[in-house]
């Protein structure tokens, strides 16, 4: 069974594929100094509980942290005797190649995200990812990588206003009743919830404009159904993207004999 691991700067998800499905999807925090043993034993004891007895034999990572990248080489060599499959290296192949400037580096995820979207939805795609920032990632008609734009996350917006000012509260975000706030929080959460609305809005229609094609936008991480209610923003959201990619890549570099 293949371990897919996607390493984000937040969170890092862990999920196992038979084949066929996701058999169970486990998330922990990102730390840099978490030891490989650490991270088995956090996982076998997960597996236990849940009484999943999977033969882990193939291992893909996804990091957007390289410094952890070494500790799960380790837990992929120690605890599964294979040699992981990590995106964005060179050995590391995907199916159609990126098409940016010459030594321009691409967050492995967003590459993941381009795979899985066009596998599920063709190209000329626009890929919103709210994560720790919020990216949008433009895949051709054939699936590659064309580039994209990045902006500040939700949460992390959310917390910038708290740091720097002393006045604002740590809010979660919600959908406003009224864009017109009546105290502090409904101001901020209103300020958060359209700003964003504005800001998918305005991005996907000049990358529309620029691309000269019809594309759809998809939608990929936790906040993306909150800014859906009420507004028409993406045509798809799919919340397993970026494991489904990975598991794309995967047989991909296994067809190819990159494995």
């Amino acid at each position: 069974m293949l371990l897919a691991i996607d390493c984000g700067n937040t969170n890092t998800v862990f999920s196992i594929w038979d084949g066929r499905s996701f058999i169970s999807t486990w998330r922990i925090s990102t730390e840099q100094s978490r030891t490989a043993d650490e991270y088995y034993v956090w996982l076998s004891t997960l597996m236990t509980a849940q009484k999943i007895d999977a033969k882990i034999s193939e291992v893909i990572v996804s990091s957007t942290v390289p410094r952890v990248v070494f500790n799960l080489r380790v837990l992929s060599n120690r605890y599964f005797n294979c040699r992981p499959l990590v995106v964005g290296r060179p050995e590391c192949q995907l199916p159609v190649p990126v098409r940016v400037d010459p030594g321009a580096q691409v967050g492995p995820d967003r590459l993941v995200n381009t795979v899985g979207a066009f596998d599920l939805f063709g190209g000329d795609l626009v890929v919103v990812d709210f994560g720790t920032a919020t990216t949008f990632d433009v895949v051709d008609v054939d699936g590659a990588y064309i580039g994209g734009v990045i902006s500040p996350g939700v949460n992390l917006s959310l917390q910038a206003l708290h740091l720097a000012a002393a006045a604002l509260p740590h809010i979660d975000i919600t959908t406003p009743h009224q864009v017109i706030g009546k105290n502090t929080v409904d101001c901020m959460q209103s300020g958060i919830f359209w700003g964003y609305v504005g800001l998918v809005k305005e991005i996907c229609t000049r990358i529309r404009g620029e691309h000269a094609r019809p594309m759809k936008v998809i939608a990929t991480g936790g906040l993306a159904p909150l800014f859906q209610q009420g507004e028409t923003l993406f045509d798809h959201f799919e919340d397993n993207l970026t494991m489904h990619g990975l598991t794309i890549i995967n047989a991909y570099n296994k067809e190819n004999g990159s494995q």
